[in-house]
This record gives structure tokens, C-alpha cells and sequence, in this order.
């Protein structure tokens, strides 16, 4: 029995470590390019970058600013809205 609770619980932890990262897509900040940079950001900040996909929809990219000043993608919203 104890077996089994182990195994369940094991189960359930490796399955909530798998968190997917975000790609980017077309009319993303980082999409198509090796790395993007910003100067005047301070490290650690957030910001949004909005653009309208192929298909019209709405979406809201957050992005942070590394170390390095170097961009990364974290978040995107896309709204259901034509």
C-alpha cells in the first residue's frame, strides 16, 4: 500500500514540474532573431508588447529584462475578440 501512495505521489510531482515554456510567434519581440537587447530598461523589469495576429486576434506579450539586458518572453494573452 505504501508502494502504491509513493508511486501516486511521485506522479503528481513530476507531473507539476513540467511547465512549457512560450514560444514566440510571428510578430513576437524575439521571434526570427537570435537575441534581442535593450538599453534602458532596468534588470528584472516587465513589459508589454501588443500586436494583432494573422487570424485578427488581439495579443499581449510580457517580457522580461534579464541580467544581461537581453529580453525573454514569460507570458502572452490572446483575446477572443474579431
Amino acid at each position: 500500500m505504501k508502494t502504491i501512495y509513493s508511486s501516486a505521489l511521485m506522479a503528481v510531482v513530476a507531473g507539476s514540474t513540467a511547465i512549457a515554456n512560450v514560444e514566440p510567434i510571428r510578430g513576437s519581440i524575439t521571434y526570427d532573431q537570435a537575441e534581442v537587447h535593450v538599453e534602458e530598461a532596468p534588470v528584472g523589469t516587465r513589459f508589454f508588447h501588443s500586436f494583432t495576429d494573422a487570424d485578427g486576434r488581439e495579443v499581449r506579450e510580457i517580457y522580461r529584462v534579464n541580467p544581461d539586458r537581453s529580453v525573454t518572453l514569460v507570458g502572452r494573452t490572446l483575446s477572443n475578440e474579431y
